[in-house]
């Protein structure tokens, strides 16, 4: 029988079914024509921040170029969930490279697609916080240095999570994976370790660095869109809770990426050449224990009773990053 046209009836909001806003105000997802880029089908957990993160980037990012992308794609959950051989959920050109050098690959794509004189054809490379903050690392700052025209997205869920959960250079102090186990004086994962991949982004002074969650769909498809119109090597790091790992529900993903932001923990903003341009501030501050609580990664932290001084530190991290980054009213770093 012939296809059918979905007819839509919920208005009022930014939702799929959205038709009153004016074309230039509807989220890419609510446009019919959407380039759907990674498709139904793929193995991802249910609840996945990063299939969700993913095809909400990778869509704004082919409307933004009119569908002339090409997308390189480090090992790690979201290559091996969309690509379990001879299947893809890819509706892109895309391209697997090793965990590590994602950003040269991406990067060597642009130059041969600059020495065919296709300007009009832009470029993603895409991974993990393993192949982005760890394995990947050297590439990436490279790709900066040379102010490479890529867009490089990492999608944090925070450790290795494709491998078993072991802990990498985003795993966040007192969290328990399986190399930082929950035992011992100090259980978790040490404080004061790892690294801060936009900031150490934004020390390179490229065009556009800019943080994001898939608690703000909007935001992370016009952050998309800015950094598609910009040239040179431009970053984005994309907080994808993962359910498995962090061992929260499935319904609750997108809830626990926004107490991320409104404890402060992870603090959403943009920036230029070396300058932040813009923070997003918190709406509704809450303690980190508020965010920290459903997720069984942090379960030694309350049981038997709350370990006041870890939670106490963890705290201390949001405050700093609320004065840092501005995110409440008359907030700011002495």
């Amino acid at each position: 029988m012939p296809a059918q046209r979905v007819k839509f009836y919920q208005t009022g909001s930014f939702v799929v079914g959205n038709r009153l806003l004016a074309a230039d105000d509807r989220s890419v997802q609510s446009d019919a024509a959407r380039s759907n880029a990674i498709t139904s089908g793929h193995r991802a957990c249910q609840g996945c921040g990063e299939a969700l993160g993913a095809r909400f980037v990778l869509d704004a990012a082919m409307r933004a170029t009119g569908g002339k992308l090409v997308a390189v794609n480090a090992t790690g959950c979201l290559e091996v969930f969309s690509t379990p051989f001879p299947e893809s959920s890819w509706r892109v050109p895309w391209l697997h490279s090793l965990f590590g050098n994602a950003p040269a690959v991406a990067a060597g794509v642009a130059a041969a697609l600059r020495a065919q004189g296709r300007t009009d054809i832009r470029v993603i490379g895409q991974g993990g916080d393993g192949g982005t903050v760890d394995i990947g690392f050297a590439c990436l700052s490279g790709m900066f240095e040379r102010n490479d025209d890529v867009l490089f997205v990492c999608y944090d869920n925070e450790a290795y999570m494709n491998t078993g959960v072991q802990r990498s250079g985003a795993t966040p102090p007192a969290a328990r994976t399986a190399t930082t186990d929950a035992v011992g004086p100090e259980p978790g994962n040490a404080f004061g370790q790892g690294k801060n991949a936009p900031l150490i982004a934004l020390a390179h002074d490229i065009p556009y660095v800019a943080t994001a969650t898939v608690a703000d769909l909007r935001d992370l498809e016009y952050k998309v869109d800015r950094a598609m119109r910009v040239r040179g090597a431009r970053y984005l790091h994309v907080l994808v809770p993962c359910p498995l790992g962090w061992g929260s529900e499935s319904s609750a993903t997108i809830r626990i990426a926004r107490l991320a932001t409104e404890s402060g923990l992870f603090p959403v903003w943009e920036a230029e050449h070396g300058t932040i341009t813009a923070a997003t501030p918190i709406r509704h501050r809450v303690p980190v224990e508020e965010y920290l609580r459903p997720q069984k990664r942090y379960a030694h932290l309350f049981r038997p009773e709350p370990h006041r001084d870890v939670l106490d530190r963890i705290q201390a991290i949001a405050d700093r990053n609320i004065a840092r980054f501005g995110l409440l009213p008359g907030a700011s770093d002495e």
